[in-house]
């Protein structure tokens, strides 16, 4: 029987495993996920389920008993060790810490096509103090919850990371009542994101909330509380080493900024050290055609860890959104099975914070765009932003603005040089540009 192992089970390799057997596929469909859950999606944890507005189920991406319903082969708290490219097969264990050492190794799985999905970890904070309790991440379902208590604590809250997770938790957290101080090494909030202009609408958005931020600083040592309270629940108590909670950030600034709860929001690094150690081509991320096929034909990569070539842009990139999963897993299973597949899909975003929702299409970094120009009211944050370079619309961005996404992608798509007039007038339908 042919066998398909996907390695990752988050979004991406549980759409991926769905396709397969939407389109067919009857062989063997193996699902590997490091985590003790079946697969979820992510955006809830910096959204609803953060703000206590959704329900934990709300965030798996299949009920309970599709995966036996569809013979799929879920093998949740697994973690994939090494891939013999050479045998084709992968390596396993019990990612369990309840694991005997003493147990034998798992058997190697043989593949006959494997797909990469192991997404992203969030860039760890190397200054001194970084590991005292009170100091959190957000990319799993248990840091998400954990969060949620810290911030029904009305404590103060100090967030290293002016990025999109930092900017909702910040949302998060005000809503429940904590004050919030945002470090951030670079001018605006999203500067990398979105370049200035619309930093700063969010900066101000943040501002009449109540955030405080320090801009062009950067967190350069974690403090312990002075009282040093054990923290009950640390892995260092249970070892007899009393845990010391956070009690303040000090920035490069020279502020020391009191601090209950600190949030680590610096970017993420895509899982690629698997693909790497196999022999993979890796380049901040696993290298891939428009067909998400790697360097090896029989091995393929989807969603945060991929490094994939989009036609539209004509570039590879690495993309850390809910979209790129949702549509990325799908689009390497259907290459897997031997169709002919173009990933080419526009990047495409979104976010909710406070009062404010808003999609981008499109990736506008700074230096990818020479103008930015506004159709609507930006001051009452109703609007769509256009990032052009040399005529040609490079990203679009709706701000509690609705149903103008496809438009959006069209015009990208199109590559036309476009009139800055009509494109700035609300009463010209954007499908007639």
């Amino acid at each position: 029987m042919t066998t398909f192992v996907i390695v990752g089970g988050g979004l991406a390799g549980a759409k991926a495993a769905e396709t397969l057997r939407s389109e067919g596929f009857d062989g063997s469909v193996i699902l590997f996920g490091a985590e003790p859950h079946r697969p979820y999606e992510r955006p809830p944890l910096s959204k609803g389920y953060l703000l206590g507005k959704e329900e934990r189920e709300s965030a798996f991406v299949h009920p309970a008993n599709w995966y036996a319903e569809h013979d799929v082969d879920l093998r949740a708290g697994v973690t994939v060790m090494a891939i013999d490219r050479v045998a084709r097969t992968v390596t396993v264990s019990p990612a369990s810490s309840a694991a005997s050492a003493a147990e034998p190794s798992p058997a190697p799985v043989t593949y006959d096509k494997l797909l990469l999905t192991t997404g992203a970890a969030p860039r760890p904070l190397d200054v001194p103090g970084s590991a005292l309790d009170g100091v959190y991440y957000l990319r799993t379902v248990g840091e998400s919850e954990r969060l949620r208590a810290a911030f029904s604590s009305g404590g103060r809250v100090v967030i290293v990371g002016a990025g999109w997770i930092g900017l909702e938790t910040a949302a998060a957290a005000r809503i429940a009542g904590c004050p919030v101080t945002i470090v951030e090494r670079d001018p605006t909030p999203l500067w990398a994101m979105l370049g200035p202009e619309l930093g700063e609408v969010f900066g101000d958005l943040h501002r009449e909330h109540g955030v405080e931020f320090r801009f062009g600083e950067t967190a350069t040592q974690l403090l312990p509380a002075a009282d040093g309270v054990p923290a009950a629940d640390s892995a260092s108590e249970s070892q007899g080493v009393p845990a010391r909670h956070v009690g303040a950030v000090v920035t490069s600034g020279g502020a020391t900024l009191p601090a209950d709860v600190v949030l680590v929001a610096i970017g993420a690094i895509p899982n690629d050290g698997l693909a790497a150690a196999a022999g993979l081509e890796v380049s901040g991320g696993v290298v891939t055609d428009a067909s998400l096929r790697t360097s090896d034909p029989d091995i393929y990569a989807a969603g945060d860890v991929a490094r994939s070539f989009n036609p539209v842009l004509g570039r590879q990139i690495r993309v850390d959104h809910w979209s790129n999963a949702l549509n990325g897993g799908p689009a390497a299973a259907k290459a897997m099975l031997g169709q002919d597949v173009s990933y080419d899909r526009v990047p495409y975003f979104f976010s909710d914070q406070y009062d404010l929702g808003m999609e981008c299409s499109g990736l506008p970094s700074p230096g990818s765009y020479d103008e930015v120009v506004y159709r609507g009211d930006v001051a009452g944050r109703e609007f769509i932003a256009f990032w052009l370079f040399g005529g040609r619309l490079v990203a679009g961005m709706n701000v509690n603005v609705w149903d103008v996404t496809d438009d959006i992608q069209s015009l990208i798509r199109s590559g036309r040089a476009l009139d800055q007039a009509r494109l700035a007038d609300p009463a010209i339908p954007l499908s007639e540009l």
